[in-house]
């Protein structure tokens, strides 16, 4: 058992080291953990994402803590928290240590300006996974060989759409940017309807 702790402190150690840009890079590293370890599927990924978007606190250590929770219970949600939250806290002191010292170092400078495009891909590369897994029946799969994932295309086009995710969004879209009676609502009653329009939907078998 002592070896399932162990191997959630890492994996989350090297995410929370790596997955510059914020919670939403975690993402790419989250999907790995899942394909290499089998703790989770990909759909999973999905629904712990949408917990975790809709609980309070940053979505990163709120996913470090599903996952945990999943894999090892309690004790797992907590060694996986720290595991994600070791490297910030880590580097955070090292920086705060010497950066005054760095502030204009032009190598420093540089080193940031070539990250913000890793975490801007990180990002997207998220957004992109999230679309294909929600609104479409796109499967992605990752590659046995080589570096490129593979997409299976469902038997007819039409098919490819997962028309109630589409429409709630599209919906939700609307409600929140152009209709002034709701748009001003708190953020929860736009994740309450979503909740209860997804039971609706499961209870209707769509």
């Amino acid at each position: 058992m002592i070896g399932i702790y162990v191997k959630l402190f890492w994996e989350f150690f090297k995410t929370g080291l790596f997955a510059v840009g914020g919670g939403m890079a975690t993402l790419p590293f989250l999907q790995e953990i899942g394909s290499s370890t089998g703790w989770y599927t990909y759909g999973d990924l999905m629904n712990m994402l949408a917990v975790s978007e809709s609980t309070p606190g940053p979505i990163g250590i709120n996913m470090a803590t599903y996952v945990g929770f999943t894999v090892a219970g309690v004790p797992g949600a907590v060694i996986a928290t720290l595991g994600e939250i070791t490297p910030s806290i880590l580097v955070i002191l090292i920086v705060a240590a010497i950066l005054k010292s760095f502030r204009d170092n032009k190598y420093v400078n540089r080193a940031f300006y070539g990250l913000r495009p890793a975490s801007t891909g990180l990002i997207g590369a998220a957004c992109v996974a999230v679309v294909l897994e929600v609104l479409t029946t796109i499967q992605v799969i990752g590659p046995e060989n080589g570096v490129l994932n593979r997409f299976v295309l469902p038997a007819g086009l039409l098919q490819i759409f997962h028309l109630p995710s589409i429409l709630l969004a599209a919906l939700l879209l609307v409600l929140t940017n152009y209709v002034k009676p709701v748009k001003n609502l708190h953020p929860v009653a736009f994740i309450a309807l979503s909740a209860i329009v997804g039971i609706a939907f499961r209870f209707a078998g769509a």
